[in-house]
């Protein structure tokens, strides 16, 4: 216990020690927080679900740019309502008033509109209701955005009746062809401008709902408070909305931006710190203890297990890792057990031949031969005695396989090698590349996850330095 004492002593009397166990604390605090409050199959459920980012901004930057711009860039909006903001009666039929208002103080347009209605609910199957969808903008103007009716009901269905409760009616109204038709007439009742559906494609939806017409036909943004309403025209005072959102699509999102799909960067890059964390502890702890439990057994027991174990460390160090896994993964898919099982697999030989060359040199020396002497078995020897002699070296090259753990499955999935069903930090910078991001500038999109790459590694990298001087007796500063 005296040794473990001095040795913790000198390991923590270093700042490089305390910096790295401040770095692990960090990762394992994130990593615990990641694991508590996404789904473990965040990757599948959502990050290779595009349907679930479709009302998400694309290739948005991270909201704290913000603060360094002095032109503020739009941030994405979600308006949502679920109680009627009034009803009142209508010929024999009730009209029910979801209002949703948002203040724009930006000179940018949304990059789209979209509307979503959840969770619709009517009791009379001879009268479905209709919902009506408006916007009035800041300057008194009203806009007729979209109409939706609902079909006739089935027979055999008995009421309440449910529609858009397992997935939400969402209406993209960028380039909806009802909605320039409606622009069409709002432009030339408003403005007496003449401008086809053609024209009005060809402008946008989003320029003409939210600007301001100049002498010259050209649209700024209009400044002001706007108002989205969904009207629903009902034959029961008890039919109503579950939910009503209106989506803006902005310009800056998140703390960590969005990729060219919408996916949020940043619960991406959250999900990469438990991958990071198993993939190099579990391959450090594999190999440490396939590689030392071997090198101590090879070095004690000599002779024909001696050849054995050597042959065939020197054999799987002499066989190319990059072309076998490429092979491996072809047949069995990129899995992370798969990256972790080859990076053991060819990691453990270094180490065997390491530490069979330290057991050679402690098998000679008095304390065991008197272990022997007085009848103490292979196995005892092995682990009270000549591990403890290994156990400094073996410890630090745990510490030092991590790191190399974890750049390797970073340069593996950066390949298009790693496993495909959760988001990794080399997956994201290998989709970033794909997708140009260095050259059309989405720094939010490498940078981040390089960083954290080299973060995760430099943090195993401070603490293997710290424990340099409890591993070699020359650095120590107690005898």
């Amino acid at each position: 216990m005296s040794f473990i004492r001095e040795s913790f002593s000198e390991f923590w009397a270093s700042n490089i020690s305390k910096i790295g166990i401040l770095f692990l604390a960090i990762l394992v605090a994130v990593s615990i927080y990641t694991v508590t409050t996404l789904p473990l199959d965040f990757g599948v459920r959502y990050w290779y679900n595009p349907v679930y980012w479709v009302d998400y901004p694309k290739s948005a930057q991270p909201e704290w740019i913000n603060i360094f711009l002095s032109e503020k860039l739009m941030s994405h909006v979600e308006l949502s309502i679920s109680k009627a903001s009034g009803i009142k009666p209508y010929n024999n039929r009730f009209i029910k008033y979801y209002n949703v208002s948002y203040n724009h103080e930006c000179n940018q347009f949304p990059k789209f509109i979209t509307l979503r209605i959840s969770d619709l609910l009517f009791y009379r199957r001879d009268s479905p209701p209709i919902v009506r969808f408006y916007v009035t903008r800041p300057d008194g103007r009203t806009i007729e955005l979209y109409t939706l009716a609902i079909e006739t009901i089935s027979s055999n269905a008995t009421p309440p009746f449910r529609y858009f409760s397992m997935e939400p009616k969402r209406i993209l109204l960028s380039g909806d062809i009802y909605l320039a038709r409606s622009l069409v007439s709002f432009l030339y009742r408003e403005f007496n401008i003449s401008l086809g559906t053609s024209g009005v494609l060809e402008v946008g939806s989003e320029k003409i709902i939210f600007g301001s017409i100049g002498g010259d036909n050209t649209f700024t943004p209009l400044i002001g408070r706007y108002v989205f309403s969904a009207v629903l025209i009902c034959s029961d005072v008890n039919d109503g909305i579950g939910m009503f959102n209106v989506v803006l699509g902005g310009y800056v999102y998140g703390l960590m931006g969005t990729d060219v799909l919408g996916r949020d960067l940043f619960q991406g890059l959250l999900f990469g710190f438990p991958i990071a964390l198993i993939i190099g502890v579990g391959v450090s702890l594999l190999t440490t203890f396939i590689g030392a439990g071997l090198g101590i057994v090879s070095g004690y027991i000599g002779g024909r297990v001696d050849d054995f174990i050597q042959r065939f460390a020197d054999t799987i160090n002499n066989i190319p890792l990059l072309p076998l896994l490429i092979l491996l993964s072809f047949i069995f898919g990129g899995r992370l057990w798969l990256i972790i099982f080859v990076l053991v697999f060819f990691n453990w030989p270094s180490l065997t031949i390491i530490v069979r060359s330290m057991v050679l040199s402690a098998k000679a020396s008095q304390f065991i031969e008197a272990a022997v002497a007085i009848g103490a078995s292979r196995l005892r020897i092995m682990v009270k005695h000549i591990f403890p002699q290994v156990a400094p070296f073996v410890f630090a090259q745990m510490i030092f396989f991590t790191p190399y753990a974890i750049l390797a499955e970073s340069a593996l999935s950066f390949l298009g090698l790693g496993d495909v069903t959760m988001p990794t930090w080399g997956q994201i910078l290998e989709y970033g590349f794909k997708n140009g991001a260095v050259f059309l500038g989405y720094w939010w999109w490498i940078l981040p996850p390089g960083l954290f790459i080299v973060y995760s590694a430099v943090t195993f990298v401070f603490i293997a330095l710290g424990m340099e001087p409890v591993v070699n007796p020359r650095l120590r500063r107690w005898k």
